[in-house]
């Protein structure tokens, strides 16, 4: 029995606003207003460190073709392409992949960008021999998640390698704003947080992952404190 009259039903209304085909697919809006501008691309233009180190080991897993998932403005799609591998790069923002075009024509490096949702890659099976999906898988909730990791492994090639991001239940935001599905949040006092984010504990996060082995996970904080993410390299089963 409800203890107050509106508290479970404004929930629910929450709940069918959010979802549907469409509903969680918002993160690329307010990435589109973040890539306009040039503070929103300043925190987003150097290659971290896992993926410095994880290029180091692909030689040895004969890795040629490999898809930069939430490309952003380039920074790893450019990166990859320098060190001679095929890349193909799709982002949902249209901002992004303008900027990654011209930062690729820039560098004289081909890198073959597309506009795409990242629930429906425009790949056939088993393109890929290295998928990279840096901060960005968590946008939606956990159906949302599901759908982009089985469409990660029917783009992956067997034994080829997944390096990903996830957002744990350590981060600061976890909990705060509006549940709009189970573990899934909306922030309305910021703005790269008003649209849906999905948290997990690595027990979950593993479940997410079973068409995969994990080879690493960690749980790391990012640039802003509390920004606590998982870190995580698996193999295509």
């Amino acid at each position: 029995m409800l203890q107050s009259g509106g508290s479970r039903s404004e929930k629910r209304n929450t709940e069918q606003e959010y979802n549907g085909a469409t509903t969680f697919d918002t993160a690329h809006q307010a990435w589109d207003r973040l890539w306009d501008t040039e503070a929103g691309r300043m925190d987003w233009t150097t290659v971290e460190q896992d993926v410095h180190n994880i290029e180091r080991q692909l030689a040895g897993r004969s890795v040629s073709r490999v898809l930069d998932l939430g490309c952003g403005i380039g920074r790893h799609s450019l990166f990859l392409a320098a060190h001679g591998y095929q890349v193909s790069s799709v982002d949902a923002s249209s901002k992004a992949v303008e900027l990654t075009q011209k930062a690729a024509r820039e560098a004289g490096l081909a890198v073959a960008v597309r506009q795409s949702a990242m629930t429906q890659l425009p790949f056939e099976d088993r393109a890929f021999d290295y998928v990279l999906a840096w901060n960005v898988i968590y946008h939606g909730d956990q159906n949302t998640v599901r759908t982009v990791l089985a469409e990660i492994s029917r783009v992956l090639r067997p034994e080829g390698i997944f390096q990903g991001t996830m957002l744990t239940k350590r981060n600061a935001y976890f909990g705060k704003g509006r549940e709009v599905a189970p573990d899934t949040y909306v922030n309305d006092d910021e703005d790269e947080k008003k649209h849906a984010h999905f948290y997990c504990n690595a027990r979950e996060l593993a479940v997410l992952l079973h068409n995969f082995e994990l080879l690493s996970l960690r749980q790391q904080q990012q640039l802003k404190p509390g920004s606590y993410h998982w870190h995580f390299v698996a193999e295509r089963s």
